[in-house]
């Protein structure tokens, strides 16, 4: 009877572990190891171990118990096999990565899905996220993706007054080359006018001669 208790606490605290993992992880990854040896085992753990996972073994029966009804029951489709969570504390693209390098030299370990928050990953989806730059590249990448078109808007309020005097400059250059005249406007004088002179003609009496008279 003692030892019935034992055990029943016992599941329940795997039960308790894995809910609490679950809901505390960046993400969970659902692997299987049959053909695994001990040493393949302890392997696999250190190199996940150095990137903030965390491999576990548990009895499907009890993870199946510890999701049921809640947010992570579509990981019950991966529980076949003797299977393990790998839980993520931290990146999951460095997880992702140490499990799918580790799979390439031990075909033994399939990697089947997972969950990131809320969103179920499939086994490609896995794979991707191993593509993935690491979170500090990514972030950085970010950072610099939206500081970009501000250095750039900055860049072309510094050279607009430079542009627009080599802008004139090449302007002039290109009308002089072609012997097109440069119109510049410039203040204009009226022309003088002078009133033509008008001189009066002279007139002349006729002259006047008294008729003779005979004497």
């Amino acid at each position: 009877m003692a030892t019935q208790n034992a055990a029943m606490k016992q599941k329940i605290a795997v039960v308790d572990e894995v809910t609490t993992r679950l809901s505390e992880s960046t993400a969970s990854i659902v692997s299987e190891y049959r053909g695994l040896t001990v040493a393949e085992l302890a392997e696999l753990r250190t190199s996940l171990a150095s990137v903030g996972g965390d491999y576990k073994i548990f009895k499907n029966t009890l993870v199946r118990r510890a999701i049921d009804g809640g947010q992570y029951q579509p990981l019950s489709e991966y529980l076949s096999g003797p299977t393990a969570l790998t839980f993520v504390d931290g990146d999951v693209s460095a997880v992702a990565k140490a499990l799918r390098d580790f799979a390439r030299g031990n075909p033994n370990l399939i990697v089947k899905g997972g969950v990131v928050g809320s969103g179920v990953l499939s086994a490609s989806d896995v794979i991707q996220l191993a593509d993935l730059p690491p979170r500090d590249t990514l972030l950085a990448q970010f950072a610099g993706a939206l500081s970009a078109p501000l250095q750039q808007f900055a860049g072309l309020v510094e050279a607009l007054p430079r542009n627009l005097a080599y802008g004139l400059a090449a302007l002039i250059d290109q009308r002089g080359a072609t012997g097109e005249e440069v119109v510049v406007e410039a203040e204009t004088t009226e022309p003088e006018t002078t009133e033509p002179e008008t001189t009066e003609p002279e007139t002349t009496e006729p002259e006047t001669t008294e008729p003779e008279t005979a004497e």
